[in-house]
């Protein structure tokens, strides 16, 4: 498809082009020029674009616990394989089966 560039008049992509290319109201899309050749490129959204401000508060206070957690010990690993996670793991999920069968045998 060809269009002709005019003085004053901004360059519109026809809605042809733009359904091929898969554009809706609303995308945000880079330009980028090398030579006489113009790119245009889709823009993928940045993760402040993604967020609410309250999802991003909350998903950074859970961060925040995460790391707070992990300081003071209560993290497992690092492990060299997928095996020694799954070890621990078991032994973990072990634990704490004993210890809800000893807290039901206190309260009976």
């Amino acid at each position: 498809m060809t269009i002709t560039v005019k003085n004053r008049t901004p360059l519109v992509v026809p809605p042809a082009v733009r359904r091929q290319a898969g554009l809706k109201s609303g995308d945000r899309l880079e330009f980028r020029v090398s030579g006489r050749v113009i790119t245009i490129l889709p823009k993928p959204p940045t993760a402040d674009d993604e967020y609410t401000a309250a999802e991003r508060r909350t998903i950074d206070h859970g961060i925040a616990q995460s790391e707070k957690q992990y300081a003071a010990g209560k993290s497992y690993g690092p492990f060299e394989t997928a095996d020694e996670a799954i070890a621990s793991l078991n032994a973990n999920l072990r634990r704490r089966s004993a210890a809800a069968k000893k807290l039901k045998s206190v309260s009976r």
